[in-house]
């Protein structure tokens, strides 16, 4: 059993930058795909970005280039640093990770096995 608890959310203005944290309990961390996923009011939780576990890394079109997920194994810690913030990144953000003995970068809700409770992030015009 993994469990995810993410930190670093808050209110930031827009073109700022924020960097949340998801630390992970268990001994098989580096063991697990690690992923960031996001959730705005009233639509669906979306792909945001993932590692594998050598920290090969995937991002969408819409944060490539202004966001980066990186892992630290020694801490059991994966982390998404977010630049040039827009109010459309606003939502909740959560960390997922997905047991794998792969060096997969897993893009769907379905193919992760655990998740944290989330980060509310909220962007300011």
């Amino acid at each position: 059993q993994v469990q995810l608890v993410e930190s670093g959310g808050g209110l930031v203005q827009a073109g700022g930058s924020l960097r949340l944290s998801c630390a992970a309990s268990g001994r098989t961390f580096s063991s697990n795909a690690m992923g960031w996923f996001r959730q705005a009011p009233g639509k669906e939780r979306e792909f945001v970005a993932a590692i594998t576990r050598s920290g090969g890394t995937y991002y969408p079109d819409s944060v490539k280039g202004r966001f980066t997920i990186s892992r630290d194994n020694a801490k059991n810690t994966v982390y998404l640093q977010m630049n040039s913030l827009k109010p459309e990144d606003t939502a909740v953000y959560y960390c997922a990770a997905k047991r794998t003995l792969y060096s997969i970068l897993p893009v769907t809700e379905i193919e992760y096995d655990y998740w944290g409770q989330g980060t509310q992030v909220t962007v300011s015009s």
